[in-house]
Order: C-alpha cells, then structure tokens, then sequence
C-alpha cells in the first residue's frame, strides 16, 4: 500500500487510539513563510497593537474624563480646576493610545488620533456639565449656558486636553 502524503509534504502520525494526525495544518501551505508564527510569537502578536485597540483604550479613558469633568463641575463646582483635569485626561489619553497602538500606529496618526479623542472627551464633558445644570432646573442652551458659567475656562480646556494628548502621544 502506498504512503499517503498530504500537499504540503508531511505524512500523516499516528496517536495513540489509531488515530491519524499531521504535523502541520492543512492551512498552512497558505501563509508565507514570515507570517508563520513560532512557539513564543504569540506574545509578540499580542504586543504589535492595532489602530482598533487604540481607539477603544483612547475612548474607554475619554469617557472617564468626560465623567470627571461633569462630576467635578457640575456636582462639585470646581471651576478653574477643570483646566488642570483636562490636561492630564489629555495626557492619559494619549497614553492609552499608545498603550492601545503601540508600534502598528504611526506617530502623526497616533497624536491625531489622540487630540482628536481628547476634544471630543472634553466636548462630551461640558455636555454633560450642561445636561446637569438642566437637570438641576436651568433653561438656557448649551452654548449659552457654558459661555455664562464657564465663560473662557471652557476654552482653554480643550487647549490644554489637546495639547496635552498632543505631546504625550509622540
């Protein structure tokens, strides 16, 4: 009887019960030769990131500062202090990105991305801020309502959340 060989060239094994096995997967004979991962590269798969990630873990931590922010000033009025909590959610932002990214995002995307998520936590902040003070009994607008309140803290807290993902993102 002839010996059976599959495409790729290994013959069949048997294990114990007679049971037939490769040695490889049939799914092999299609990858190339440097995607074929080794016995310790799936730790290093695991350490390249992707832009997916990046964006989840930069997302997840905006949604924290945005949090921060309406808690801190709406619940506690803590006004000047925003400033300071939007730099360093900024700052954590973009070290979520790069946490999430790692290597398979380059750094111009990177920092977008992180100035990007750290304007809009701040944005969904202030939101937030504004949907309190209409919980709380207020009439005005969103825009209104910040510019009577706030007045130019609200802007210098993108500045600082931007400028801080900005930098930290490199």
């Amino acid at each position: 009887m002839p010996r059976m060989t599959n495409p790729s060239g290994t013959a069949p094994q048997r294990q114990d019960g007679g049971e037939r096995r490769l040695t490889r997967p049939p799914s092999d004979r299609y990858r190339s030769e440097d995607s074929t991962p080794s016995a310790g590269d799936g730790d290093q798969a695991e350490a390249r990131g992707s832009f997916g990630r990046a964006i989840a873990f930069g997302a997840l931590t905006g949604l924290a500062l945005a949090a921060a922010i309406t808690m801190l000033g709406g619940i506690l009025l803590i006004t000047a202090g925003l400033i300071a909590v939007a730099g360093l959610g900024g700052w954590a932002i973009a070290v979520a990105v790069r946490a999430g990214g790692l290597e398979a995002v380059a750094p111009s995307r990177r920092r977008a991305l992180a100035a990007g998520l750290a304007a809009g936590a701040v944005l969904a902040g202030q939101l937030g801020l504004w949907l309190f003070a209409r919980y709380e009994g207020g009439v005005l607008g969103p825009v209104d309502y910040l510019a009577e309140t706030f007045e130019l803290l609200v802007p210098l807290q993108f500045v600082f959340a931007t400028g801080a993902a900005w930098l930290a993102a490199r």
